[in-house]
């Protein structure tokens, strides 16, 4: 504030006292909010795990904290032969679990590596060179890629279910590496397209002047800068494939079964086996969990390395 001589007037006390309030009540309702989100957000996954160390009378009831409300028992790991007492006796449950968790680990690794590559060389090419097909230019291509997300998986099961007959795919892996392919493609494609677009173009053309072909340029000097993008973009399709459910219980039946089928698959004659089921999905989470942890600063990086140009 200033008086009538144009001086400027020192801030008093009773205006700071003021807005320090008013700082501190901002802050604390902006905490408020994300310890809010972080309990709604982390809630499922603290269910599930505690479901799995509940007996069927503490499910109906609805017990949520353990040794208040219930005390933790191991019928649901026990259920897996995973529980301390069963870990080193012979389980068929416990066999079928690991090959539902290998099948898991094959399809979604193979599809992500496939994707990976081939959307790579596409961004490359939406990238660096100009294309027209119809109406559509490089922009329009690359949005179509993109907007095959939007078609539900479900019109596609009868098209597949009788491709797949007719070429031997159903109950394989192979099968369901080339369909998690298609499916997490365009993820890729967007996102490795946005790398290369940050990649100065000047870089290639030096590569060229040198005596590197186009091929040689793109492999030593635009695929090291742009791994950062490829790792996120990998991450992501292992987890978009990890947890896909519709067309593993559409084109397996028996041996190419993963995890997702194995875990809507816990009824018994009395029911779902919520602690069974429970018990499963615990460790499905436990390697996306892992994941999450521990590249988190890969994902980052990658995903925004395309914003700051």
């Amino acid at each position: 504030m200033s008086t009538a001589h144009g001086a400027i007037r020192p801030e008093t006390p009773a205006l700071r006292s003021f807005a320090l309030p008013r700082f501190m009540t901002r802050s604390m309702l902006i905490y408020a909010a994300l310890v809010f989100w972080a309990f709604v957000s982390l809630f499922p996954i603290y269910w599930t795990v505690t479901t799995s160390f509940k007996t069927a009378v503490n499910v109906t009831q609805g017990h949520l904290i353990p040794f208040v409300d219930f005390t933790p028992d191991w019928k649901g790991w026990r259920s897996l032969g995973l529980s301390p007492d069963t870990i080193f006796a012979q389980s068929t449950v416990r066999d079928e679990f690991i090959r539902r968790f290998f099948n898991s680990i094959v399809a979604s690794a193979g599809a992500s590596l496939l994707a990976v590559v081939i959307g790579a060389l596409a961004a490359y090419g939406l990238s660096r060179f100009s294309y027209k097909f119809l109406w559509m230019r490089n922009k329009d291509i690359s949005f179509f890629f993109l907007s095959q997300l939007i078609l539900p998986p479900v019109v596609l099961a009868m098209p597949f279910l009788v491709l797949y007959k007719q070429l031997m795919l159903l109950d394989s892996l192979v099968g369901l590496i080339l369909v998690y392919t298609l499916m997490v493609l365009p993820i890729v494609i967007w996102i490795m397209r946005d790398q290369f677009d940050t990649i100065p173009l000047e870089l290639e053309q030096a590569a060229l002047v040198d005596g590197c072909s186009i091929w040689g340029a793109f492999l030593r000097i635009v695929l090291p800068i742009a791994l950062p993008g490829m790792v996120a973009a990998f991450i992501l399709s292992v987890i978009l494939c990890w947890n896909e459910y519709f067309f593993a219980a559409l084109l397996t039946s028996t041996d190419a079964k993963t995890l997702p089928v194995m875990v809507a698959s816990q009824t018994g004659s009395q029911g779902i086996n919520w602690w069974s089921m429970a018990a499963i999905a615990s460790a499905a989470i436990l390697p996306l969990v892992l994941i999450g942890i521990f590249l988190e600063r890969y994902i980052v990086k990658g995903l925004t390395a395309g914003a700051v140009k």
